[in-house]
């Protein structure tokens, strides 16, 4: 591997970690500094392109915020491309005062602009959502007996 492609890789962890690090504290313009000008936000499948769709959407649900929400991502798998793309996906599962609220899956696509590595696409599915929760009453999906739904979770 190459020093190149390690210190994208690295960049790239360091972008997902400060988007959940800063969407956590509702800092909806640190969030919004990740994001390239022509970049999509996707939420299960409805896009949000641009700077003033995107921020909406984020300051959107930044309110009625929960009491405490803490984001976590595993199984992260980052693929570089090029010195200037990359793409990663991962899991994340989202904990309130509550416990385990909703979880699901980012699916990305970076560069490198002006060496700094920025989202031209985040797509984040919500694959479920416990029951009474904070995403559940916001409209996310709770599926089965226990919030979890079928079907494949190795595609977007």
């Amino acid at each position: 591997m190459e020093v190149w492609e390690l210190a994208a890789r690295e960049a790239v962890r360091d972008v997902i970690a400060h988007y959940n690090l800063a969407g956590d504290r509702g800092h909806v313009e640190d969030m919004m500094s990740l994001f390239a000008p022509d970049a999509a936000l996707t939420i299960d499948g409805v896009a949000h392109t641009g700077p003033a769709q995107i921020r909406a959407l984020l300051s959107d649900a930044k309110s009625p915020h929960p009491e405490l929400i803490r984001h976590f991502t595993g199984t992260l798998q980052i693929d570089v491309p090029a010195p200037d793309h990359a793409s990663a996906r991962c899991y994340f599962q989202v904990l309130t005062v509550n416990g385990l609220d909703h979880w699901g899956r980012y699916t990305d696509v970076l560069r490198c602009i002006d060496g700094r590595w920025l989202f031209t696409s985040r797509a984040v599915r919500v694959d479920g959502a416990t029951p009474g929760g904070w995403a559940h009453l916001r409209g996310y999906p709770s599926g089965g007996a226990h919030g979890e739904q079928t079907g494949r979770h190795d595609v977007p």
